[in-house]
Formats: structure tokens, sequence, C-alpha cells
């Protein structure tokens, strides 16, 4: 490693990543003083305007609340109790709020990731450097690991000394790509299906959550906000969304989340539209040395269920309270537990992400063995009280006590 940097700095924590898993690591050590490092290759500017998720579960929000990070949510969020499918035509919704007394928040992750900055930037004092470059993990096998970078103003090489190195740059960052073959199991999952993710600029057409259930394919409605909604259409993996103009998506739209007595979807310009192919992976251990890996970079779920944004904080809260009890007083408890912590929420929610893409899939899947399971299923969750209130905790993410 060469460096022109005479004198490597030390700090006791280098953050790899400022997503909402890195962010709420940074806060919650500046809130125990706690000296740490946030490298992002982003600007600010960029993160704090990235289109990602935006569905927050009620146990995510009073973790945030907890630690002094959701004023900006609890302000802003809408607060959401039900959710509806629709399929054959009928509509059919499902009041999770009243079967659990639990709610979600939609808050899109820009947002948070901007409350998230401001608070460990501006309020805390912390220490993040922005658009570096050519970030490289170096030593995570030993007491004393490093990370470099290049730094976007000089151009030179700059060292970071540290005890502890927190990889949340997501899935295609330096961080999981450091461990090194052998040290690590990746277990992946493909649907097979694609998603054509789009951001329209039009108000809600409906005050819930909406799935489309249909032959022609899934499609999903979300608020985003009082002014964008968030679309989803099941499409083939890989396809162009260049092909999908606003007449035809509209036009599909439309009919897949057609309902007997519903209200005309409100139109409105596309301001983004890519294609998702869902999958997922689970990083096993999400340890190395004393490089400790949380959100996308250790696990993937499609956003089917959306779970992304609510693992990233659940890793974030594990981790950021393990490393402030081992730097104050030395109990490695939380770190010796952290990955299976993590790991049996990670698994809980991929396998109802599974149970889900059948829901939402099947139907469409050309099968009609296939196609019968999923109408059974969908009779079970409207007619059994019982498999209702499972859904409901699993959806809300309260199905296990951790």
């Amino acid at each position: 490693m060469t460096t022109n940097s005479p004198s490597p700095h030390h700090t006791p924590v280098v953050i790899v990543g400022a997503g909402p898993a890195g962010l709420t690591v940074g806060n919650i050590l500046r809130a125990a003083s706690v000296n740490c490092v946030v490298l992002e290759t982003e600007s600010r500017a960029f993160i704090e305007q990235r289109p990602r998720a935006g569905v927050v579960e009620e146990w995510a929000v009073r973790g945030l609340e907890r630690r002094g990070l959701a004023q900006g949510l609890l302000e802003r969020a809408q607060r959401h109790s039900a959710c509806e499918f629709r399929f054959a035509g009928e509509r059919h919704r499902l009041a999770y709020g009243e079967l659990t007394g639990r709610h979600h928040w939609v808050y899109p992750q820009p947002l948070l990731v901007a409350d998230l900055v401001r608070e460990y930037v501006d309020v805390r004092g912390g220490d993040a450097r922005f658009s570096v470059r050519d970030v490289e993990l170096h030593d995570l096998a030993t007491d004393h690991p490093t990370v470099s970078y290049t730094c976007p103003d000089s151009g030179e090489r700059r060292v970071l000394r540290c005890d502890f190195v927190v990889g949340a740059d997501g899935a295609r960052g330096v961080s999981r790509a450091a461990v090194p073959p052998g040290h690590a199991r990746t277990a992946r999952h493909d649907y097979g299906v694609g998603w054509l993710a789009l951001l329209a600029e039009a108000p809600p057409s409906s005050d819930c959550v909406l799935f489309g259930v249909h032959p022609g394919g899934f499609a999903g409605h979300m608020a985003r906000s009082p002014e964008v909604t968030r679309y989803y259409l099941q499409c083939p993996p890989g396809d162009d969304p260049d092909s999908w103009t606003h007449d035809r998506v509209w036009s599909e739209l439309h009919r897949r989340l057609a309902g007997a007595g519903a209200a005309p979807l409100v139109e409105g310009p596309l301001i983004e539209k890519r294609v998702l192919d869902m999958h997922d992976y689970v990083v096993e251990p999400m340890t190395y040395g004393r490089l400790f890996l949380a959100g996308d970079a250790a696990h993937l779920v499609a956003p089917i269920a959306a779970k992304g944004m609510n693992l990233a904080l659940h890793d974030a809260f594990l981790l950021g309270d393990a490393l402030v009890a081992h730097l104050d007083g030395g109990d490695d408890t939380g770190l010796d537990g952290y990955s299976d912590a993590c790991l049996r929420r990670v698994w809980d929610y991929q396998e109802f992400s599974q149970w889900l893409s059948e829901v939402y899939h099947g139907t469409a899947a050309g099968d009609p063995f296939r196609a019968g399971t999923t109408s059974a299923r969908l009779r079970r969750l409207f007619t059994s009280p019982v498999a209702a209130a499972a859904f409901a905790e699993q959806y809300l993410g309260t199905a296990e006590r951790y």
C-alpha cells in the first residue's frame, strides 16, 4: 500500500458507506462521544436525493426515536394501518393495524438519509468525507486494520488506521468484496422475475398500499409523498425500461390494479423507470476479523416485502450499541453475537419475502397448479383471522421478538 499521507490518522471506527446503516451507526457512536469517520463515494447532495425505499416498520421507528434520530420522520411521515389486495376483479382490505396495534410509516429513504446526515455532521460533529474515490480495506484480520482512499480535492491517497471497520456500502461496494474466499458463505436466490420500478409525479390513488395479483403480472402502488407515488409492474428479468412508454405503463397499471368500485388511478409524468431483477443473497457470517458488514453489504432482500431498509436499521442498532459497549467498557458480548443476532431477523424476512413472492407472482406464472395454490393462499388470508394475524405480524416485522 502506497500513500502520500506521512502519518496515518487513527480513529476507533471507520464506516464505509453513508446510507441508513452507516449513518445510524455513526450517530450512535457520536452520541456516546466515540470518534469515527464516515467515507462515502457519492456527494452529500446525491445521497440526500437518491430514490430508494420508503417503508419503515414500527419497531424501527421506535429504535430511531430512542436514539434521537426520528424527529423528522415523526413530524412528516405518513402512518399506514392497512393494505389492500386486488385480485379476480375484487378488492380485499387487510387492516393490520387493528389486528396488531402496530403500523407502518411511509418516509422516503432520501429524507431519512438527509435527517441522519444532518444529525451526524451538523449536530453531533461527526466526520463525514464525501465523494472519496478508490476506497480499499487492509489488514482486516489483524487488530489494526486500515482504510485507504483518494481525497477528491487533492488527489492524494489518505490512510485511516482504526480498531474496527463497518462495511455499509451496499451490494456493489468494496466491503463485501474484501472478505476473502472461504471465510464466508453467500447464499443466493433468484426469483426469475423482474419489476419495473416507477416513480410517478402524481398523488397516491389510495389511502393504503395496493397489491395487484393479476394473470398479466403483479402490480404495486405505494405512496411516497402527497405528490409522488411509487408503482411496480412485473416484467421479464432484464427488460428494457425504455420499451415501457407512458401509455403502456398506465394501461397496465389500470388493468392490473382494477377492483370493483375502485376509483381510477391518478396519472402523472413518470420521473423514474428502472428494471429490478428480483433476487436475494445472505452473507454468513456478517463479520471477518475487524470488519462488520451491515445492510445490503451483508444481505439483499428483494423489495417484495419492503424489508431492506428495516434490516439495515436493525443491523445498525445492534452494531452501534455493540461497538459502544466494547469501546467504552470492554464488553465484547454484542460484537461476538452480532452476526447471529442479525441473521435471525434476516432469514425470517427472507422466508416471508419468498412466501409473498408466490402470492404476487403465482397467478401470472403460466402454471395452473401455482395459480391454484396462490388463490388458496389469498382466500385463506381473507377468511381465516388466524392467517390474517400471522400475515400482519410478518408484514410488520413483529413475528419474532429480538
